[in-house]
């Protein structure tokens, strides 16, 4: 018998068989970088616990915060220097209300300077509606002031305007209120004596002049008791009736003559300042 060896075949391999009471392993997946970089469950657990013990409570926003505390580098922060500088929510929140603040501060002052605006306009138009009153009441004196009054405080109406007679050339000019001689003549309005004189038909005559031009004409006076440049207000005594001229008895001529023009009805001109004669 020679030595010589067997010649084997080739090697199989065969995977070994699993042990009793072992468990197989299971290959873990990868972890993502920002995953590695974040603490783990119970660090944060940890951090969250510390804040409410030191702040008696987490509210939901800074559970929020608690997730994002790490450093600049991305490491976990410790617990008492957390930092909430990047934390994006709030700065923005405060850019809106910096930003509402200014726009409500720029309607406010556009709604005082329109405020302003109007309480000068509503001044202005009281300090004119002021002066106005303050006009009327002054003519409204005047008014009251210069009332018309009657010539006479006893008489009889003899003769009116526009009548014809014999007695005159032309149509009658005036009013004439029949009087006995010597009853005082009263200015029916305030104004200023312009003419006192004899003056033909219509005898001894007094032209007062009114503010706005009228002349008012007192003929047929017996007597004079004032003079050109008087100033004499309604109701003061500037003559005495007369049958002076061309008359048939005493009595008091009246004449209007607005703008020291044409005669107008005396009558009519006394109803109009409220005199009824």
């Amino acid at each position: 018998m020679g030595n010589h060896r067997a010649q084997r075949g080739p090697r199989r391999e065969t995977s070994a068989a699993p042990v009793a009471g072992r468990r197989k392993a299971v290959k873990q997946p990868a972890r993502h970088p920002l995953l590695r970089a974040l603490p783990s469950a119970p660090i944060i657990v940890g951090v969250a616990a510390l804040a409410v013990s030191a702040g008696g409570a987490v509210s939901a926003s800074d559970a929020d915060l608690v997730g994002q505390v790490t450093s600049s580098t991305g490491a976990p922060a410790a617990a008492g220097s957390t930092s909430l500088a990047n934390v994006a929510p709030v700065g923005h929140r405060d850019a809106i209300v910096s930003r509402d603040s200014r726009r409500d501060a720029a309607t406010d002052a556009a709604n005082e300077k329109l405020v302003a605006e109007a309480e000068a306009q509503a001044e202005q138009q009281h300090a004119a509606l002021q002066q106005f009153a303050k006009a009327a009441e002054r003519q409204s004196a005047k008014i009251k002031e210069n009332q018309w009054v009657l010539p006479l405080d006893s008489y009889r109406i003899t003769a009116t305007f526009g009548l014809s007679s014999y007695l005159w050339s032309s149509v009658h000019t005036g009013l004439d209120f029949s009087a006995p001689t010597g009853t005082p003549i009263h200015a029916i309005a305030n104004g200023t004596v312009t003419e006192v004189g004899y003056d033909g038909s219509y005898g001894n005559k007094t032209v007062v002049t009114l503010e706005d031009g009228t002349e008012l004409w007192y003929c047929h006076q017996t007597s004079f008791l004032v003079s050109v440049g008087d100033t004499v207000r309604g109701g003061e005594t500037i003559g005495l009736v007369g049958a002076t001229g061309n008359v048939t008895g005493p009595h008091l001529h009246l004449e209007v003559r607005p703008g020291a023009g044409d005669p107008v009805d005396p009558f009519t001109a006394l109803l109009e300042h409220g005199v009824t004669p």
